[in-house]
C-alpha cells in the first residue's frame, strides 16, 4: 500500500505531465475531459497553499487571495484565458494590467478574454495553470452552494448579484448583510468571511471578494446551464519560443553591453542574485551616510521600509548615482531588473565597515546585482549571463569571481524569518542533485537572534504544489532537508556547466548561498497564503546581504595590510 507521500509525488508527476501535454496541444477546457486530470491530481495532492481545496463545501479564502494577487484584476470575469509570449500587445491601446505579487503584463482584450504575457519560462506557465485550476475548483463549490437540492438558485446568490450590481454602480450597500450572503455561498463562518472581506479590501490588485465570488460562480453557472465552456489556450508564438532562452539572452546581452560601454568587462565581477534594495542600501549607506555597523545599516533599512520621516532613501540613491551605481531596468520581458556597482568610483577605501577594497584600479571589483528569478528562469538567465560577450566577431569572457544567491524560501525545521544555509540542492522529481562548497556557514550568522539551519535544500517544481506529506518525507528521511525553494538547482546547473564544462568562467568561482524563511508550509497559519514577513523580513534580508559582502571581500584586508 502506497504512503500519502508516494501518492502526492505521483500526483505532482501527473500534474506536470498533463500540463506539458495540454501546453503542447495548444488549448483545453479546464472543467471538461482535458482539465479533469488536472483537477483530480490537484485534489489528490492537496497543496498546503490551497488549504480547503478538497472540502466539498467550504471555499478556501486565504488561498483565493494569494492567487488573485498573482493574477490580473478581472480574470475571474473572463470565459477565455490565453497565455501569450511578448507579441506586440505592449504597443497596443489595451490597458496593461500588472498583478501586484507576480509582475507580468496582462491585457483585457474584451469582456470575455484575458491575455496573460508569459516571459519567465515553464515554471511560470505551470504556476498559472495550477492557480487557474484551483479557481475553477472553487467556482464549482460556489455554484453548488448557490443552489438548493433541486438545483434551484437560492436567495443568497440572488442577493449577492444585487450587491455586486450596486458595487459596480458605485452605490452604497449593507456590508454586514452582504457578508452574511457571502458566508453562506462560501460555506464559511461570518467571522471568517468578514476577515476575508477586509483582506481583499486591503489588496490593491484584485476586485472585491463579492465581485470575485460572484463572477467565478456566474461562469460556472454559464458553463452548466448554457454550455458556455471556459477555455485556456496558449499562443503559437509562446509554444514556439518556450525553452529557447529568447528573453534570457536579450536580458543578459543588455547587461554585458552596458558593462562593455562602461569599460568594466575585464574587471573582477561578483554576481549577486537578491532584491534590488538591500545591496545598494548596505553599500551606499556606508558610503553616503558613514554608517559604521550592521546595526546602523539595519536601522536605516527599517526607516526606509516604514517610510519614516527620517527616511534616507533619496539621499542614498542620489549619492549612489554619482558614485558608480548604474540602474538597469528590465526591457526584455524577464521582469528581472539589474544593477551595476563600480567600486572604483567610491570615495571611501572600504566597501562596508571594516572591509577594505583593492587599491589597484584594474582589480577593483564590479558588483552585478540581479533581481529574483522565478523557477527555471534562473537557469535561462544565468546560463546566458555566464556566456562570453560577443563583440565584432570576438568572444570576450567575463571574469566572474563569485556568484551569490540570496533568496526567500520555505523552511521545514524553523519559523518565518529564520535562516537556511544550503550544502546542496536536490531537484525534486529528477535524479539531479547539486552538492557544492558554500562559502557561507551557519557560524557566520550566530549572535543575531535568528534561527540558523544548515543542510540540503529541495528545489521544487512549484511552491503551489507542495503538501505536508511530501515535505515531511524530505525532512524526516535520509534527505534531511531544511527547506524548499524554486531556483537553487537551476542556478547550480548554469554555474557548473559554465565553470566545469563550457569553461566560460573560472573553475574556482566562489559560491555563496543563503535563504531567509518567508513561510513554513508545515505550520498552519505560516504558509505563503498567510501573508508576507513585513518588518520581520528586514533583519534577515540585510544580514544575509551584509555577510555576503563581508565574506567576499574581508580576506582582502589581510592582503592590503
Amino acid at each position: 500500500m502506497r504512503t500519502r507521500a508516494q501518492e502526492s509525488r505521483s500526483a505532482i508527476e501527473r500534474l506536470y505531465i498533463t500540463m506539458r501535454h495540454l501546453f503542447i496541444r495548444g488549448s483545453y477546457k479546464p472543467m471538461g475531459v482535458s482539465g479533469e486530470s488536472l483537477v483530480n491530481a490537484l485534489l489528490v495532492l492537496r497543496p498546503e497553499i490551497y488549504g480547503l481545496v478538497t472540502d466539498k463545501e467550504k471555499v478556501e479564502l486565504d488561498g483565493l487571495l494569494y492567487v488573485m494577487e498573482r493574477l490580473p484584476r478581472g480574470i475571474e470575469e473572463c470565459q477565455y484565458v490565453r497565455l501569450i509570449s511578448r507579441e506586440g500587445y505592449e504597443h497596443s491601446d489595451f490597458e496593461t494590467l500588472v498583478p501586484s505579487k507576480r509582475r507580468r503584463n496582462c491585457y483585457r482584450v474584451d469582456h470575455e478574454q484575458m491575455y496573460v504575457e508569459m516571459t519567465r519560462g515553464k515554471s511560470d506557465i505551470y504556476d498559472i495553470m495550477t492557480h487557474l485550476t484551483f479557481l475553477y475548483i472553487e467556482s464549482e463549490k460556489i455554484r453548488t452552494n448557490s443552489t438548493d437540492a433541486k438545483g434551484k438558485i437560492n436567495l443568497n446568490w440572488l442577493m449577492l448579484s444585487k450587491i455586486v450590481e450596486k458595487e459596480e454602480n458605485g452605490e452604497d450597500f449593507d456590508e454586514e448583510a452582504a457578508c452574511s450572503y457571502l458566508s453562506h455561498i462560501t460555506g464559511r463562518t461570518f467571522d471568517e468571511t468578514h476577515q476575508a472581506i477586509t483582506a481583499f479590501n486591503r489588496s490593491r490588485n484584485s476586485n472585491s471578494i463579492f465581485s470575485i465570488v460572484y463572477h467565478l460562480g456566474k461562469l460556472a453557472f454559464d458553463e452548466v446551464l448554457d454550455d458556455q465552456d471556459r477555455e485556456i489556450s496558449f499562443s503559437a508564438t509562446l509554444r514556439e519560443r518556450i525553452g529557447h532562452h529568447v528573453y534570457g539572452e536579450m536580458w543578459a546581452n543588455r547587461i554585458k553591453t552596458i558593462l562593455d560601454e562602461e569599460d568594466l568587462l575585464h574587471r573582477p565581477i561578483h554576481i549577486i542574485s537578491a532584491n534590488l534594495h538591500s545591496v545598494m542600501n548596505t553599500i551606499y549607506g556606508h558610503q553616503a551616510l558613514n554608517l559604521e555597523s550592521f546595526e546602523e545599516i539595519e536601522q536605516v533599512a527599517l526607516d526606509i521600509s516604514t517610510h519614516s520621516k527620517h527616511n534616507r532613501a533619496k539621499d542614498i540613491r542620489a549619492y549612489a548615482n554619482h558614485h558608480g551605481f548604474i540602474d538597469i531596468p528590465d526591457l526584455s520581458g524577464t521582469n528581472i531588473g539589474a544593477q551595476v556597482i563600480d567600486t572604483s568610483k567610491f570615495v571611501k577605501d572600504t566597501l562596508i565597515p571594516g572591509v577594505k577594497l583593492q587599491q589597484e584600479e584594474r582589480k577593483k571589483p564590479v558588483i552585478l546585482v540581479m533581481d529574483y528569478a522565478f523557477g527555471e528562469q534562473a537557469y535561462e538567465c544565468f546560463d546566458e549571463l555566464l556566456k562570453p560577450y560577443e563583440k565584432e566577431g570576438q568572444m570576450i569572457p567575463l571574469d566572474v569571481v563569485s556568484a551569490s544567491i540570496m533568496g526567500k524560501a520555505g523552511i521545514l525545521k524553523g519559523n518565518k524569518g529564520d535562516l537556511m544555509i544550503p550544502s546542496s540542492h536536490v531537484f525534486e522529481g529528477t535524479a539531479d542533485n547539486y552538492p557544492f562548497k558554500n562559502q557561507l556557514k551557519a557560524k557566520d550568522f550566530e549572535g543575531f537572534g535568528l534561527g540558523i539551519y544548515e543542510g540540503p535544500m529541495i528545489t521544487v517544481l512549484g511552491t503551489s504544489l507542495q503538501n505536508t506529506d511530501v515535505l515531511k518525507y524530505f525532512m524526516e528521511s535520509s534527505w534531511n532537508a531544511i527547506g524548499l525553494e524554486m531556483e537553487g538547482a537551476h542556478y547550480q546547473k548554469a554555474l557548473q556547466s559554465a565553470s566545469k564544462i563550457r569553461r566560460s568562467i573560472r573553475k574556482n568561482v566562489k559560491v555563496l548561498y543563503a535563504y531567509y524563511a518567508s513561510d513554513n508550509p508545515l505550520k498552519t497559519g505560516s504558509t505563503l497564503a498567510s501573508g508576507s514577513l513585513g518588518m520581520e523580513g528586514v533583519r534577515p534580508t540585510y544580514l544575509i546581504t551584509y555577510k555576503i559582502l563581508e565574506k567576499l571581500f574581508k580576506q582582502k584586508v589581510k592582503e592590503i595590510q
